[in-house]
């Protein structure tokens, strides 16, 4: 290498070396930051976090730092909060400051700041409101959500029951049943199991929650404005979303057609209605964007997130039988085999209700939380953050906590039950999130686990194909997402 290359090279290293120093300090000054480790230049804290578990690597940082602390995340200026107290505080105590949606940039692209979950401001607090209202006041007459799932439930057994106890990976299938529930919602239909637009968009769907939970996607969210010019994953990600968005806006077009304002069938029909209302409005947000990125967030949401539940439900089952046998037992006393299982079956199912709630705990669905941002310059316990951080709410903190759960890395129902064998409830339990920015649909989500699950035991033992020991329950790969590994089963009807 001459010379005039190598003075070159190394200007380069000082001048990129010194920009990153500016902005560090730049940062620093801005507020009182919380200790954390020296970042690098460009690429921050990296080196610190395992890609393949970075829960797990936040919550070694959190013995270091304590439970708050920062980290730059890339480029990128973050908090993170670990255990109860501190998350709580944010988001409850303190939550209208901590109300930001942070970026999720391989998302962020295909949202345009649209919808209910990447949205922020009056916009996201418009979209949030609307959709709540029309999912609690969803009975309208003809059948409650209730009514809906427990028709689902049954579609879903009859399915089960033609895999005649043979192996099968059930990640499709049980897919189907949260996506019906929530298409029931959207635009008042259901499909067969077999049908090949259904199978399609749970393809999409699947490889879409694989594909954001890979390492590489951890990358490209680190740095979205040099990696988007290259070719790779990303645009086969983007693909898939606006596939989605497409479909929903085909059902969009198919409701302006038939609306009856005055007879909405499903949430298409209100957000229409919503729309006609709003229309002399300039700065109205009722319109086909937001309504089809809204749909897909529901549908998005509302499937795969319960899915991806279920199934790792099912393999934890097999894992130990003897909490399998035990929900059967309960089942079969209260229920017995022939009526349907009710929302009024909870209080009278505290194991198997215990197993629901340990099944969330245990998997932690969103590890790391949904990034949130501080809405202003805010001051929390002694440390001032600057407006537009980026929050980390470790929702594993809280659902791991030793002292909560004792034991937290075993699979246990009675961390939910208490001496005498009940129910016991617990503010420790947010697999949803807490505060304004929880899962707008914890309700139906809630809902759907029990009697799903509920309905699947009531009818079948659920088999492995090896022995319980060998059965592996951690994910691959425990990103923003933690996915259940693939796996086969048997059912046997009872």
């Amino acid at each position: 290498m001459e010379l005039l290359e190598i003075i070159t090279l190394a200007l380069m290293i000082c001048v990129t070396f010194l920009g990153f120093l500016f902005v560090w300090k730049k940062s620093h000054k801005r507020g009182k930051l919380p200790p954390g480790p020296a970042p690098l230049p460009i690429i921050g804290n990296l080196m610190q976090l395992n890609l393949k578990d970075i829960p797990a690597s936040l919550s070694k940082l959190a013995k270091q730092y304590g439970p708050v602390y920062t980290l730059h995340v890339g480029p990128h200026l973050t908090v993170v909060l670990h255990g109860y107290k501190a998350v709580k505080e944010a988001l409850i105590d303190q939550g209208d400051e901590f109300l930001g949606r942070g970026t999720v940039p391989i998302v962020d692209n295909t949202q345009k700041g649209y919808g209910i979950i990447f949205s922020n401001g009056d916009r996201w607090k418009q979209m949030r409101r609307f959709s709540l209202m029309t999912l609690r006041n969803f009975g309208m007459g003809k059948r409650s959500l209730e009514e809906r799932v427990q028709e689902e439930a049954q579609f879903l057994v009859e399915e089960l029951r033609k895999m005649e106890a043979q192996p099968f990976d059930p990640t499709f299938i049980i897919s189907c049943a949260p996506c019906n529930v929530i298409c029931s919602i959207l635009f008042n239909e259901r499909f067969h199991y077999k049908n090949k637009t259904l199978l399609f968009l749970m393809g999409l769907l699947n490889e879409n929650f694989n594909q954001i939970n890979s390492p590489w996607s951890q990358i490209y969210n680190l740095w979205p404005n040099f990696i988007k010019h290259l070719p790779g994953k990303h645009r086969t990600f983007s693909k898939r979303v606006k596939d989605v968005q497409y479909f929903i806006l085909e059902k969009v077009k198919e409701h302006q057609k038939s609306l009856d304002p005055n007879s909405p069938r499903d949430y298409i029909d209100c957000f229409l209605s919503k729309m006609e209302q709003e229309k002399q409005n300039p700065k109205s947000e009722f319109h086909l964007e937001n309504l089809t990125i809204c749909g897909s967030n529901l549908f998005v949401a509302g499937t795969e997130t319960t899915a991806s539940t279920m199934r790792y439900g099912m393999l934890l089952l097999m894992k130990h039988p003897e909490v399998q046998a035990k929900v059967h037992e309960e089942i079969d006393r209260v229920i017995g085999r022939n009526q349907r299982p009710s929302m009024m079956d909870k209080m009278k199912l505290p194991y198997t209700e215990a197993v629901v709630h340990e099944i969330q705990r245990y998997i932690t669905l969103v590890p790391s939380n949904l990034p949130h941002t501080v809405v202003q310059d805010t001051k929390f316990r002694q440390y001032v953050i600057p407006k537009g951080t980026t929050i980390l709410p470790l929702l594993s903190s809280v659902l791991y906590d030793c002292k909560e759960f004792p034991n937290p890395e075993k699979f246990d129902p009675n961390h939910f039950l208490d001496k005498n064998g009940g129910f016991r409830k617990t503010e420790y339990f947010m697999p949803f999130s807490i505060g304004k920015r929880s899962c707008a649909g914890e309700g139906l989500a809630r809902m759907e686990l029990f009697l799903f699950l509920t309905t699947i035991l009531q009818n079948f033992v659920l088999k492995p194909l090896v022995d319980p020991k060998e059965i592996e329950t951690k994910p691959i790969v425990t990103g923003l997402f933690s996915l259940p590994p693939p796996y086969k089963m048997c059912l046997i009807p009872r």
